[in-house]
């Protein structure tokens, strides 16, 4: 080749190639700019609530509501377990269950709504004299203390009526948050909190509504994402739910109406994947 016609080729060559570093940095700011503009779509749909296509989420309000229309179906009109006739007695009754079945209170409650039929009855008795009618619910001296105390307080400071509010039953003596929640959700029908008591805590984890083991902190998640409308009834589902089938240990899950929702680690039987974490304790 002619050298003039080399160095023509060559000035060809050096031009394509200058050329090549322009094409792609002209792709490389498509793709930048593209995906700025995905970014800023994300962000804009983010901003609005709604979120992009997730993947497990055990919160996800639609697996929630899930949750709560088959446990509807397992257990139509569930309410507490409790025997009582009022609310005074349903406190009573309450504190009684502590540690202990409802059954057995049910069993002890009412000889001693027959001895001791109003709050004043039982102010005007010692903690002593009511030990032993209440010895087979188990802590019966604490709680002979928190009943007495209680009627005690009711009659002086509430006119003998049991108040339909949570700072004001939480004044009383033997009466923690998951009480005063049993009282104001079943009886006087308020809404305020979740009842968190075992069965509650430990079918609430296995679920993973809440990663928690602090009765506080499990109301705290569960109020978030159970509908306020149903926080009452999602206890008395749940409670009856740990007597029926999952019950801590062995529980029932191949006869679980929540199976394919259920997740647990400690699953005897199951069709889907296991979470490590969610544990019942």
């Amino acid at each position: 080749m002619p050298t003039a016609q080399r160095k023509a080729a060559k000035s060809s060559g050096a031009k394509k190639s200058a050329l090549k570093p322009k094409s792609s940095a002209k792709a490389s700011a498509k793709k930048t700019s593209a995906a700025k503009s995905g970014a800023a779509k994300t962000s804009a749909t983010n901003a609005t609530g709604v979120k992009p296509k997730p993947g497990y989420n055990p919160v996800a309000p639609e697996r929630v509501q899930e949750i709560l229309a088959r446990l509807d179906r397992l257990y139509p009109g569930a309410t507490c377990a409790l025997t009582h006739k009022n609310a005074w007695e349903l406190l009573v009754a309450t504190i009684l269950s502590a540690q202990c079945t409802d059954a057995t209170v049910n069993k002890v409650t009412p000889m001693i709504f027959s001895k001791y039929p109003t709050p004043q009855a039982f102010a005007a008795i010692t903690p002593e004299q009511l030990e032993p009618d209440i010895r087979p619910t188990g802590f019966f001296r604490n709680k002979a203390k928190s009943v007495v105390g209680a009627a005690k307080e009711v009659v002086a400071n509430f006119g003998g009526e049991v108040p339909n509010d949570m700072e004001k039953l939480l004044s009383l003596p033997g009466v923690a948050r998951k009480t005063a929640n049993v009282v104001l959700g079943t009886w006087f029908k308020l809404g305020v909190g979740v009842v968190v008591d075992t069965h509650v805590h430990r079918i609430s984890r296995r679920l993973e509504l809440t990663k928690s083991n602090d009765a506080r902190n499990i109301e705290q998640d569960l109020m978030k994402v159970i509908p306020q409308a149903r926080w009452i009834d999602y206890a008395h589902l749940i409670i009856h739910h740990g007597r029926a089938l999952c019950i801590a240990r062995k529980p029932k899950c191949a006869d679980c109406g929540l199976e394919t929702l259920c997740h647990a680690a400690d699953k005897t039987w199951s069709t889907v994947e296991i979470h490590k974490d969610a544990t019942p304790a």
